[in-house]
């Protein structure tokens, strides 16, 4: 495996591990895994587990495997699998060929389901699902007994048989645990072990099995088929842990693997449920799996996150066994700080309003030097054509200056083009309706790179090119909801859908030396924020750049106020 930085925090499950290391468990050996089920993308809180799971078995010399959890067809995609793959190797982790199904098992699922049935540890039920809850009980009382519990071996052998050849209709008999039916842990309440699923092909078994294994079943034999050492799971899994150990201490396997739960990651103004972020998707709320509003890996890809700022804010949330809420701002500094460093310079106009420059000549545009960067040297220069005619922000004028802190260009005024020359405004041009069209401007051929001879110039604004800017559709993207905790405020967390997460601008310009871009390609738009080239990047004839995240968090500014 390998990923392009390595840090190593100290945490509580390496901790353990270094106990187990010393004390010579598991011979010395370390190995992890990441199972995710193939029924949608992954999102920012798989991100946590993968640098986790693959990060101590880089550390530990290890192993770490990616297995999908395939054991509900009814869910699952070829196309989940594929988008998984992706994700972690974009991530920059690989499982070196370790790469494994649940339904790679199904067959030794199967037989050691039988050899519990032959040892007394589980039966068929005929219990409806509703049934088997109600025969669940409570937390303060304890479950009842199935009229099935106390059928025969071979009763149960027969059943169980039957089930596997497609007798039964869904739904119609289950395959339970025998455990114990008074245990203060629901989990242990003689848990459902398989159910019949017919008229689905399985992505990778077809039509092959009309029986599938649940979950909190097949992921214990899994683990222990696989040698894995140490099995790291989020907190929801805590209670399931003593079924994990009555699995694997109930069947003839030599393997018995270490379950540790770590928090799971909840983060600010988004969800992580994968059933809601389903809904979102399959009800047209956003744009796809890999919309850019979205916390899937896929979507922060295409909004112009790195890997290498995801792993870095993985690393700074840490891994702790109490729950909390991550502020969405770590996140987006995380971004602000790699692309501040990485991220080469240009510039565009989103508001674009036209200034003719009435002394320069006509028909004899110039290329000047711009750096890409201006503190990597390394990043070069590039030349950006300046003419007659430009385009500036509309936000950079205003015919009166407000107050004394407005340092841009007012009616009469003066302001520095950057990378360019002074110009002062001397004429607006307004259309019928009052509403500005055109600046007529001047501009002074001696301030190229220099402050003019005793004026004192206070702003500096960006600016392209009317001739050779390209035009673009840029897309302003923000929290995809406008709520902290859109899943703790008592209602729908549709509701608290953000209508100002995307604002798409149609004609703005940016400069010529974007036009050889490749998608993903990430850049700060000078005094605008920072964007990337959409990977669909092409809307018309006109390039498509997403916004990643601003130049400053004005959300907490915002509600600070």
């Amino acid at each position: 495996m390998s990923v392009e930085e390595t840090v190593s925090p100290n945490n509580f499950i390496r901790h353990i591990i270094d106990e187990d290391i010393k004390t010579g468990k598991n011979e010395g050996k370390v190995a992890t895994r990441f199972p995710p089920e193939p029924n949608g993308y992954l999102h920012i809180g798989h991100a946590k587990s993968i640098c986790l799971n693959f990060g101590i078995a880089k550390d530990y010399d290890g192993t770490c495997n990616l297995r999908f959890d395939d054991t509900n067809p009814h869910k699952e995609d070829e196309e989940f699998v594929d988008a998984i793959q992706k994700d972690v190797k974009w991530l920059g982790f690989d499982w070196g060929g370790r790469l494994y199904f649940a339904s790679d098992y199904f067959q030794q699922l199967h037989d050691y389901a039988v050899e519990l049935i032959k040892n007394g540890k589980a039966f068929v039920c005929d219990l409806g699902a509703d049934e088997v809850r109600e025969y669940r009980g409570t937390l303060k009382e304890p479950g009842r007994e199935s009229p099935c519990r106390n059928r025969t071996v071979e009763e149960n052998l027969d059943l169980f048989k039957r089930m596997k050849e497609g007798e039964f209709e869904d739904g119609a008999r289950v395959l339970r645990a025998r455990i114990d039916m008074a245990s203060p842990n629901i989990n242990m309440r003689d848990p459902t072990l398989y159910r019949i699923r017919h008229g689905v092909i399985h992505h990778q078994t077809g039509e092959k099995w009309c029986i599938y294994p649940m979950y909190d079943y097949t992921h214990p034999i899994s683990d222990a088929l696989e040698g894995v050492t140490h099995s790291l799971c989020t907190l929801e899994f805590e209670d399931h842990r003593p079924l994990y150990d009555w699995v694997l201490d109930n069947i003839s396997i030599p393997c018995h693997p270490r379950q540790i739960e770590f928090s799971r990651l909840n983060l600010q103004y988004t969800i992580v449920s994968k059933r809601k972020l389903t809904e979102l998707v399959k009800e047209g709320h956003v744009d796809g799996w890999d919309d850019p509003r979205m916390p899937t890996i896929a979507g922060l890809r295409r909004r112009g996150f790195t890997s290498r700022s995801i792993r870095d804010f993985c690393d700074r949330i840490g891994v702790t066994k109490s729950d909390n809420t991550v502020e969405m701002g770590v996140l987006e500094n995380c971004i602000r700080e790699d692309l501040n460093e990485h991220a080469p310079r240009r510039m565009a106009v989103l508001h674009p309003l036209k200034v003719v420059i009435e002394n320069y000549p006509e028909g004899h545009p110039e290329e000047l030097d711009a750096a890409n960067h201006p503190q990597d040297e390394s990043m070069g220069t590039r030349k950006i054509p300046f003419g007659r005619e430009i385009y500036i922000d509309r936000g950079d004028f205003l015919e009166v200056a407000p107050n004394k802190k407005f340092k841009r260009l007012v009616s009469g005024g003066e302001v520095r083009l950057r990378n360019a020359y002074v110009i002062r405004c001397n004429e607006v041009i307004k259309d019928n309706n009052g509403d500005i069209i055109e600046l007529r401007c001047t501009y002074d051929p001696d301030t190229l790179g220099k402050n003019p001879q005793g004026r004192k110039i206070k702003g500096v604004i960006h600016w392209v090119s009317v001739t050779h800017a390209i035009e673009a559709e840029i897309r302003l993207y923000d929290r995809l909801f406008n709520l902290p905790a859109p899943e703790s405020a008592g209602k729908d967390y549709k509701e608290f859908i953000n209508p100002d997460s995307l604002w798409t601008l149609t004609q703005c310009f940016i400069e010529l030396s974007m036009a050889d871009a490749k998608p993903g390609e990430q850049f700060q738009f000078e005094r605008e924020g920072y964007f990337c080239l959409d990977e669909a990047h092409v809307s018309g004839n006109r390039p498509v750049f997403n916004r990643t995240v601003t130049l400053r968090d004005t959300w907490s500014k915002k509600n600070s106020m």
